[in-house]
Order: structure tokens, then sequence, then C-alpha cells
């Protein structure tokens, strides 16, 4: 008999040591699914992990656990997408945005700061939106927080890619799964997000009311300095929520009638 349990398949990749050492990020990536499909997924997240334009890597790790917690299936944010023409333009629209999203601008400039200090974090920075203050330098040693088991099944992404998206790559779909997942909590204020790869100029910021805001310039191309910032409701419980981020399984699940 067929089993329907799921499996959280996960990749790493760095390049001279571990990320542990303090090796360069190259690369990560991770899938949920089922039994059958674990050795598919395997594939797929090393082909990325040696083809990535950070680097070729020397160390990664795959590895796959079942889930035992139920799957929570949640719609996509809404997407658009601003065309800037600098990175002045779009990091004033995104500053902008965080502030519709009710991010005071004297939060958004000291998360700026922590953007040039923790530049080689290999997760997620949590800002409390009311203070400024740093709220996870206690959990993975102040590495930052890896959101994990998400994913969005590859049909029904290319029948929403189809009828919402005109023809966007993998790139949004890791992104926007993942801005889904972590605008879904209530403690979640908005995400600030540009991608590490030289590569890839395209940025965005998320919330649950605004949706997916996808900004096409916000750093130099060539620059691998990336950033992700989450900031956050601190009367909410941090620790649920971090085990929210890091645990709860999600996949992400697009109808027609969502639309």
């Amino acid at each position: 008999m067929r089993d329907l349990s799921y499996y959280s398949v996960r990749m790493r990749a760095s390049k001279s040591k571990p990320h542990e050492e303090g090796g360069k990020h190259i690369s990560g990536g991770e899938q949920l699914v089922l039994f059958d499909e674990i050795r598919g997924a395997v594939d797929k997240l090393l082909h990325k992990s040696l083809t990535h334009s950070r680097g070729t890597p020397d160390f990664a790790q795959i590895q796959f656990e079942v889930v035992d917690e139920p799957v929570q299936v949640i719609s996509p944010l809404q997407v658009t997408t601003h065309t800037t023409n600098s990175v002045d333009e779009g990091q004033l629209l995104a500053q902008n945005l965080l502030m519709k999203c009710g991010v005071p601008f004297p939060i958004i400039q000291k998360a700026y700061l922590l953007v040039e200090e923790y530049a080689e974090l290999s997760g997620a920075i949590l800002i409390d939106s009311k203070t400024g203050q740093r709220l996870d330098e206690s959990y993975h040693n102040g590495k930052g927080i890896r959101v994990s088991r998400m994913d969005w099944r590859d049909e029904n992404f290319k029948k929403w890619n189809r009828e919402i998206a005109a023809n966007q790559n993998n790139r949004l779909k890791e992104a926007l799964t993942l801005a889904s997942k972590v605008s879904m909590h209530q403690a979640t204020v908005a995400e600030l997000c540009w991608s590490d790869d030289p590569d890839y100029t395209t940025g965005y910021v998320a919330s649950k009311k605004f949706g997916y805001q996808r900004i096409t310039t916000l750093k130099q191309y060539g620059n691998e300095q990336g950033c992700r910032i989450f900031f956050v409701d601190s009367s909410e419980d941090v620790t649920k929520y971090i085990d929210y981020l890091k645990t709860n399984p999600v996949l992400i699940q697009w109808e027609v009638n969502h639309e």
C-alpha cells in the first residue's frame, strides 16, 4: 500500500566549510513530498546545489524525515509586480510599502543597519516592529531563523502560473511559498527580502493584508549580499512563532475560486 505520509527533504550547500563553521552559503532548498517522490526531490535539490550562481560548493547535505504533524494547506499571496529602474527607486518603494504595512520609518532604518551587520546569516532576522530590537539572537546561535517544511506542488503551481503569473519561474515559486507561510502567522507584520544570488536583483515586501509586492530592482547586479527580515508583533509568543516557522508543515494550494 502506498505511504501517504509527507516527507520533508532539505538541502544546504556551502563553500570552504559547513555553514556552522563559517562556510560561505551557496544554496539551500526543500520540498514536501510523498515517499515515492523522495528520490526525485533529492535529484532536483542536488542539481540545484551544484549549478548555483554563487559558486560550486565543496560541502552539501541532503536529508529527509517523515512529517508527523498535520499539513496545513493555504492559498498563495496575491502577487503585484513593480518595475523599478534603479536600486534607489526600488529601495524607496520597499520602505514605503513597509510603512503601509505598519512598520514605522525609524524601525525600518534600524533594520537596514542590521542588513549590513549580519549580511552572511543563513536565516532570517526577526525584528520587533515597535522597538527595532532583534528577537532571534538567542536561537540558532544568532545565525538567523530558517523557515522550513513548506512546498507548492508542481502541478498546482503550473496551473496558477498559467492563469495568474504569465510564466514566472521557480525563483518566484520558492519565494512566494515561503512568503505565504510566513505571512499567514498572526505575529508577522511584514517581510522584506532580496536574493543573495548575484544575477538576481528582484526582491519583495510581503504581508497578509497587502500580498506579495514584487520589486524588480532592490540591489545591483553582481551583488551577493541578500536580505531576509521579518518584522514581528512581539505581543505574540515569539517562541511559538519561531517554532511555527521552523516546524509547521505548510502546502500552498491555489484554486480558481480563490481569485
